[in-house]
């Protein structure tokens, strides 16, 4: 008989559904539960649009654990020199955190740490600064609340201030605080790390969430990334956070965020079937690892 897998795998909700109403909510738990993951990571893009009573009696129905993540937009961007966007963008941060807190749940990342989207010059000292204060009175809030926040670097066509593990690494060292983290996703370290291993090993503790997908953000067992290294080396480090799978296609996508993301084409129409190949491609991978 195997071991137990020593972490969590998890589904990000686009892979079922598009927003997030009271049937939407109900869909995508409901695939969550019955292809065989553990978690939804909910996307939070607008706090105020989710029925946390609802999305809370579903998660319980199905016992489905929770976690959420978002990207701000250049209207409400911390990684700003602009006083009131900058406001905007950590009441944004904060109405997130109320969700998070409401569900009961105890984590929130992505980018939450400037826009997500192409800018057109690289950050100043000033937005920078305002990027780690906001983000410092969040981790504060947060801690209290016994919330972890998790800084996921992208590729530089959908943030300038934080594209590799080092600099997610720079900026929870200002930061100071312990409930912060890396948030590693292996589609955007294909573009911008050097190798998979290597960040994931100078990270060690200070990563406390992965998201999984396909080069290309199709089905897993597809693309070109070297799944064996990335594993392994999470598996080196002691690895036993959430490891939530993501896959986008524009069948499912909101448009606006597929816009954002550039997701152009149907990757996939079968998404059950595809969560669940891709959940047991992650399970031989992490069994693999451990030699389990």
């Amino acid at each position: 008989m195997s071991k137990q897998l020593p972490n969590l795998l998890g589904v990000h909700a686009l892979v079922w559904v598009g927003g997030w109403s009271k049937p939407e909510c109900e869909e995508a738990v409901k695939n969550t539960a019955e292809t065989g993951y553990g978690l939804i990571e909910i996307p939070a893009l607008d706090p105020k649009s989710i029925d946390v009573p609802h999305t809370l009696s579903v998660l319980k129905n199905y016992n489905i654990k929770s976690a959420c993540s978002l990207g701000l937009s250049f209207d409400a961007d911390i990684n700003n020199e602009d006083s009131e966007i900058v406001a905007r963008g950590e009441k944004r941060l904060n109405e997130a955190l109320d969700v998070v807190s409401a569900l009961g749940g105890n984590y929130l990342g992505g980018v939450i740490y400037s826009a997500l989207g192409k800018y057109k010059l690289p950050p100043s000292q000033k937005a920078i600064d305002n990027a780690v204060g906001a983000l410092t009175r969040l981790a504060k809030r947060a801690k209290t609340n016994g919330i972890t926040l998790g800084l996921e670097p992208v590729n530089r066509y959908e943030s300038n201030l934080i594209n590799t593990a080092d600099q997610a690494l720079e900026i929870i060292k200002r930061i100071g605080l312990d409930n912060v983290v890396v948030h590693l996703d292996v589609y955007h370290m294909n573009i911008e790390e050097q190798d998979l291993a290597g960040p994931i090993k100078k990270c060690g503790k200070q990563l406390g969430y992965v998201h999984v997908g396909a080069s290309h953000r199709g089905p897993l067992g597809t693309g070109n990334i070297d799944f064996d290294s990335f594993f392994g080396a999470l598996a080196q480090i002691g690895f036993t956070g959430t490891i939530t799978f993501e896959s986008f296609s524009s069948a499912v996508v909101h448009p606006d965020l597929s816009s954002t993301l550039g997701i152009w084409r149907n990757l996939w129409t079968d998404n059950k079937s595809m969560a669940i190949s891709s959940r047991e491609y992650m399970e031989q991978k992490i069994k693999t690892a451990h030699k389990i």
